[in-house]
């Protein structure tokens, strides 16, 4: 349990470690699109090659479809519901509009995270080792999702104590949501931890579609769809390598 709190943790460090970089550095924003672009390839590649590859093999074509799009489905009304609040803003680096919550935000911003860190803890129960590709995944994706997020919020007059304790609070539920999946699902079938996982990549593929992308194709323009590919196929390679 220990063990899937520290790799949860890790996973989520590079969110405080890009919420410092847009406090105190200017970073280009046409960098952030393209780090983004490939932190989205990155993590659609890990979420077919890793997470729906084994669900179908232990689970079902069936089964992990069905997972898959309820996984989706219920991240697609959470976040219609966050869009009303100003939260499906929390990745974009200009300012928010008039009437968004900050609270939204955070509520958005743990959504992504809870699956991704829950996830990693799963991946211990099968193999007993990380998934390493799902965490080098994660890692790369979640620094441009805070530097971004970050350069918003500061344009929205959040205080910069305030900001880096929105992020190290989220890298402390990681940690946590990561040991619950690992302890409380510790017991469950093959069958049962892939249909989750499947579940949670039908969230994860959502969020970067509604969320990732097109913040890095406003700020990179229609290069960043190649770098999303570069991405996608190194997810490919970790994953054959493995």
């Amino acid at each position: 349990m220990l063990e899937a709190a520290m790799w949860g943790a890790i996973a989520s460090f590079s969110l405080l470690a890009g919420s410092v970089t847009g406090l105190f550095l200017s970073i280009p924003k046409r960098v952030i699109a393209y780090f983004m672009a490939l932190g989205t390839g990155i993590l659609i590649g890990a979420s077919s090659f890793e997470l729906l590859i084994e669900s179908v093999n232990k689970s079902g074509m069936l089964t992990t479809a069905i997972a898959f799009l309820a996984g989706a489905c219920l991240f697609t009304i959470i976040e219609i519901i966050l869009y009303q609040k100003g939260g499906s803003n929390r990745k974009r680096s200009h300012k928010n509009p008039e009437g968004h919550s900050g609270l939204a935000i955070f509520v958005g911003t743990l959504m992504d995270a809870i699956p991704e860190s829950m996830i990693i803890g799963l991946s211990l129960l099968y193999t007993h080792k990380v998934d390493l590709l799902f965490l080098i995944a994660i890692f790369i994706s979640n620094f441009p999702e805070s530097l971004s997020s970050t350069v918003g919020l500061k344009k929205d007059q959040y205080s910069n104590k305030k900001i880096l304790t929105l992020w190290s609070s989220v890298i402390i539920i990681s940690a946590i949501s990561s040991s619950i999946g690992y302890l409380f699902l510790e017991d469950a079938s093959p069958a049962m931890l892939s249909c989750i996982q499947s579940f949670g990549a039908g969230g994860l593929i959502a969020m970067v579609c509604s969320t990732m992308l097109p913040e890095a194709f406003e700020q990179g323009g229609p290069t960043v769809g190649f770098v999303a590919c570069v991405g996608l196929i190194f997810s490919l390679s970790m994953s054959h390598l493995g």
